[in-house]
């Protein structure tokens, strides 16, 4: 019998290392989101009470919800700059009809929900049939909506909401926020489509290859097209959300919000190069954000520093994602 190799490196070591490993990538943004938490618990005065904790959920449900429908987007190699202007804009339609034209409240705000997936359709028309990068068609979508925003508004807020906005936005189901209740639902019907539908495998498969995809009979276009229409969709959602809590529709409404939208995918391991990642990462990468901010508020940090915070946060995510990709 032939004697085992004195420099052969044990197996068992090696394959347990590579599990631990594993766990630590799978569950990192679980702990770095339970470590920034303990650190403001012990700086910032009040940040565990009830109330505090109750308004961090709130701020994140409605980035959260528009994340969700970014995830899909990233998933497949794409992104979507337009969804800070398309919440503006499906916000102030959805307000105007219901208190210019007269339009009963659920048929304005289901009017809003069909032009952010209008503009979710041109976004992915463009990538798909115009060969137009995602980057510079979004670009375009996000100017052309806040313009229209604008010249719909009259660049002035449209307040005096029908009683269903402001339960959309502040109202309470059981104690619980209504909002949160819809990012709930959300999430939940995301991670349901991208792990037990064909049409979730198709995301993944478009994502992590498009041309293997294409010849395992998927056909990426139709996957794009409809990612994008989904984006605009949560889009919409989030935009009459959040007029229903500001209590009325303004112009410059969201502005910014599609960093903190392609943040909270990136923060929860969704990789930028598309087929890798889920939903429950993007929902902690949404809690790391609001957590984040409401910590920050308490401490009294100027909000300047707090955009400086934000964007670093957001190239370290990306160096992690740069990473994990060549080690890929």
């Amino acid at each position: 019998m032939t004697a085992p190799s004195a420099s052969a490196p044990p197996r068992a070591p090696a394959a347990a290392r590579r599990r631990g490993l594993e766990t630590l990538r799978r569950y990192s943004v679980l702990l770095i989101l339970l470590g920034i938490v303990l650190f403001f618990a012990l700086s910032a005065p009040g940040f565990l009470r009830p109330s505090n904790l109750l308004n961090v959920g709130l701020q994140t449900s409605i980035i959260a919800i528009v994340a969700i429908g970014m995830t899909f987007v990233i998933l497949t190699g794409g992104i979507d700059l337009s969804v800070g202007s398309v919440m503006a804009l499906s916000g102030a339609l959805a307000a105007g009809l219901a208190t210019r034209q007269g339009l009963p409240a659920a048929a304005a705000i289901a009017v809003a929900l069909l032009v952010g997936a209008a503009v979710g359709a041109a976004n992915g028309l463009m990538v798909v049939r115009g060969g137009i990068p995602p980057f510079v068609a979004t670009l375009a979508t996000l100017s052309i909506a806040r313009g229209l925003t604008l010249v719909y508004t009259e660049g002035k807020p449209i307040a005096g909401l029908p009683p269903l906005f402001l339960w959309l936005g502040n109202g309470r189901v059981l104690g619980i926020p209504v909002p949160l209740l819809l990012m709930a639902l959300a999430g939940i019907a995301a991670w349901v489509v991208l792990r037990q539908t064909r049409f979730g495998l198709h995301v993944y498969a478009t994502g992590g290859n498009e041309e293997t995809a294409r010849l395992a009979g998927v056909s990426p276009r139709a996957v794009k097209l409809a990612v994008y229409v989904l984006s605009g969709v949560t889009a919409a959602v989030g935009g009459v959300l959040l007029t229903g809590r500001l209590a009325s529709a303004q112009p410059n409404a969201a502005t910014g919000w599609e960093l903190d939208a392609i943040a909270a995918p990136v923060l929860g391991g969704v990789s930028l190069f598309g087929g890798v990642g889920g939903v429950g990462g993007t929902v902690i990468g949404a809690l790391i954000i609001g957590v984040l901010s409401n910590g920050l508020n308490l401490m009294r940090v100027s909000s300047y520093y707090q955009l400086i915070i934000k964007g670093a946060v957001f190239v370290l995510a990306v160096m992690l994602d740069l990473a994990t990709q060549r080690r890929r």
